[in-house]
């Protein structure tokens, strides 16, 4: 029996639908990337852009055809906002949060699926059942059998539930590059935002699960490692005195790969610049495991904005943030994402915005048009912002982007960089890689055994977001400047 799996949204749905791999795998299914042989079709979704909703909605209509066929169980899970569950009901076989997978292979065996794994599954499933009957456990009951009463469960106590998703080995999709998730969840409420009421309040994970999944990660020989939360700097905040705040378990993590001489980087996504503390960035610093690339996003250049936007930080903060990475860490690269034609975004307002690109020269941007998202606070605010206005907008600060990221790239030419080769690039003969501070490179190799590892080469050419060079070292076991 085969399932086909497609994952929309950020690297924490890519994580999520690696831990749903494992399960479908137990489950005695094998993945296929042909959805006409599929006999389960899942989608682990994004609420957070209207675009990704409406790629489920084409997909789902699809599939929904194909039961005319054949016969097939389909099932959305992810990031889902209330109003879009209450549709995708009536839409798919099943539906579930991402919180619930544990129980995946209960829902399965109910809904009359039968495979030589599921039998064993629901012997000892019953067997488990029946001793938490006579136990007076009925929190062990199967899903199906307490709906109400475990949903009422995950809100009292979403760590315990957090825990056994965790719990879960995710299914890696690559042998060089891993992710790690370390707190799900959000707590700011930015008013555009539907994070909250998809993935729920901010759980950390405890950091001894944490420590020991990056170890074995090193010991496997994995080259990219990346702790993933909706905040991930706020890793901690909800367990305090209990856990390690995030500073202090990214230096656990230098202290190990100094102790361990391992050779790999180390990345977070994505910090808010309200939980980003000067000792987080002195930690970066003191480590060479701990990449030097940051991600902060900005969202908007201009306090007015920032303020509707709920985002409890103000240009002077994010300004002394940057400052000081500039100072502790000034080959760090800097990332940031921003959204354009917010809901009574002014013309000066956005001006502020471009002022904030010359100001803090981003590497790379990750630019958004404003769309509604149902459920979100400004969901109930007029999105008065043209889509032309927004597209113009869109298009001024991707130029800004271009000249400051070229400006800078221009500047690595002639020099000597250790880049982790991930794969064969588009253009026949090379090979594409990243540089510890994830600006993309290609150069000319055919020698595929270079793919996974770290090696040297030298920029020759650059354009606004990328670079060409040449191989200097097949490759490279230490650290070059």
């Amino acid at each position: 029996m085969k399932y086909h799996l497609i994952s929309l949204g950020c690297q924490m749905n890519l994580s999520d639908t690696e831990r749903v791999k494992t399960v479908l795998h137990q489950m005695g299914y094998t993945a296929t990337e042909n959805e006409q042989a599929a006999d389960i079709l899942g989608i682990i979704a994004c609420s957070v852009r209207q675009k990704a909703i409406d790629k489920v909605y084409s997909r789902i209509a699809l599939w929904n055809k194909m039961k005319n066929r054949k016969s097939l169980i389909t099932f959305v899970s992810g990031c889902v906002l209330p109003a879009d569950k209450e549709k995708f009901l009536k839409l798919f076989d099943l539906v579930f949060s991402m919180s619930e997978l544990p129980h995946f292979p209960d829902m399965i065996r109910q809904y009359g699926v039968v495979t030589p794994a599921s039998l064993i599954q629901a012997e000892v499933a019953d067997i488990q059942e029946n001793k938490a009957v006579e136990q007076n456990d009925f929190s062990a009951l199967k899903p199906h059998n307490l709906t109400s009463a475990r949903a009422e469960k995950i809100r009292l106590n979403p760590s315990a539930e957090m825990d056994r998703f965790w719990n879960v080995e995710p299914t890696y999709t690559s042998d060089f590059e891993a992710f790690i998730p370390i707190q799900n969840g959000c707590d700011k409420f930015c008013t555009f935002c539907a994070v909250p009421y998809t993935r729920g309040r901010e759980v950390s994970r405890p950091s001894d699960e944490i420590l020991a999944e990056l170890k074995m990660l090193v010991a496997k020989g994995f080259k990219s490692i990346t702790l993933l939360g909706q905040n991930v700097n706020s890793y901690g905040l909800d367990k305090k005195d209990q856990e390690l705040s995030f500073p202090q378990l990214l230096r656990a993590i230098g202290e190990f790969g100094k102790e361990s001489k391992s050779d790999f980087w180390l990345y977070f996504t994505s910090p808010h610049p309200r939980d980003m503390t000067d000792e987080v960035i002195a930690v970066i610093s003191q480590y060479p495991v701990l990449a030097k690339q940051i991600h902060l996003p900005l969202q908007s250049g201009d306090d007015g904005v920032l303020l509707r936007m709920n985002r409890k930080h103000s240009m002077e903060k994010y300004r002394h943030i940057v400052q000081t990475i500039r100072q502790l860490i000034p080959e760090a690269t800097l990332f940031t994402d921003i959204i354009v034609g917010f809901t009574g975004e002014t013309d000066e307002q956005f001006e502020n915005t471009k002022l904030a690109m010359q100001e803090f020269r981003y590497n790379m941007a990750y630019i958004a048009q404003y769309s509604v998202r149902p459920g979100a606070a400004s969901s109930r605010w007029a999105d008065d912002v043209p889509k032309e206005t927004k597209k113009a907008r869109y298009h001024a600060l991707t130029a800004e982007l271009m000249k400051y990221s070229h400006e800078y790239n221009k500047t690595l030419i002639g020099k000597r960089m250790r880049v982790l080769v991930r794969a064969r690039d588009r253009k026949d003969g090379y090979l594409s890689a990243l540089t510890e501070g994830k600006l993309v490179i290609r150069f000319a190799s055919n020698d595929f055994s270079l793919i996974g590892q770290f090696t040297e080469v030298e920029i020759t050419s650059a354009s606004p977001l990328s670079l060409e060079a040449k191989l200097c070292a097949v490759k490279s076991e230490t650290v070059v400047a």
